[in-house]
């Protein structure tokens, strides 16, 4: 199996960090996916569960998948913590699940997770692939180009950072309708069965906007990789700089010690 990129991207630093300030919305935008006792739930590019775990704690049977090793191991202490035994988190890659038998979830859900692994072609085909006739798969993903938070951090992080490699697909794209659409119909899914609606996911932590800044500069791949291109350049403080303008701009909280960003996706349910 060839190596995932990206596995050593989320391994790096530390997501649960940023995790933490995600857990409120997490939450809420569970409650919105109508989940029923002992549905089976397939949760891709899980993190350390912050849908995951609330899905679990609604009596659905859950299983999180992701990249990067340390994640899974945090997210099956989270789930021992709260002694959910109907959640368990696993090793996987989206493009290929191979692990996983055709036709095995009631519900894929992929929030912020999927959109970042290669192919999407593969995500597409594998997500449907394990979904049952009838089931759903809902995904929230960044906009390219949209004002809010993560699409900006991840505009400004890449003028730092050197070209990707050819072939490259930027895991913004499934931010675009279009290429959503194009992607499950390829995967067999009818037109019809895949919709759309704009939702916002707040990102709430108990400081400052520039320590959130400096958690993501610190723990979140992506911008890591940033900071060690820029500082290459003597570019470092100028990224920082706009990094911590983005932060204190979008920042609703009153309270200059406490940071609330509200920052808006595109939720996408597809109908197996």
């Amino acid at each position: 199996m060839n190596m995932n990129p990206n596995k050593a991207l989320w391994e790096k630093g530390d997501f649960t960090r940023i995790a933490d300030t995600m857990r409120e919305s997490g939450t809420a935008l569970v409650s919105k996916l109508e989940i029923t006792k002992g549905l089976h739930i397939l949760d891709l590019g899980c993190g350390d569960g912050t849908t995951a775990i609330p899905e679990a704690r609604l009596g659905a049977n859950v299983l999180g998948v992701d990249i990067a090793n340390n994640l899974v191991e945090a997210g099956n202490i989270r789930a021992k913590t709260e002694g959910l035994t109907n959640c368990k988190f696993q090793e996987g890659d989206a493009t290929d699940l191979r692990d996983l038998k055709d036709q095995t979830f009631d519900l894929v859900v992929s929030i912020f997770g999927a959109m970042f692994a290669p192919k999407p072609f593969d995500v597409a085909k594998e997500m449907v692939r394990v979904t049952r006739k009838g089931g759903r798969i809902v995904m929230g993903n960044w906009i390219p180009g949209d004002p809010t938070f993560v699409a900006q951090v991840l505009k400004i992080s890449s003028a730092y950072t050197p070209p990707p490699p050819d072939g490259f697909i930027s895991p913004m794209l499934w931010g675009v309708e279009n290429n959503v659409i194009e992607r499950f119909t390829h995967a067999g899914i009818p037109k019809e069965n895949i919709s759309f609606v704009k939702d916002t996911f707040t990102f709430n932590a108990p400081y400052s906007p520039s320590e959130f800044i400096n958690t993501f500069k610190n723990y979140y791949g992506p911008t890591m990789n940033a900071f060690e291109a820029a500082e290459k350049n003597g570019k470092a403080a100028s990224l920082l700089n706009e990094l911590e303008v983005l932060c204190n701009s979008q920042n609703k909280s009153s309270d200059k010690n406490t940071t609330s960003i509200p920052a808006t996706f595109l939720r996408v349910t597809v109908v197996r």
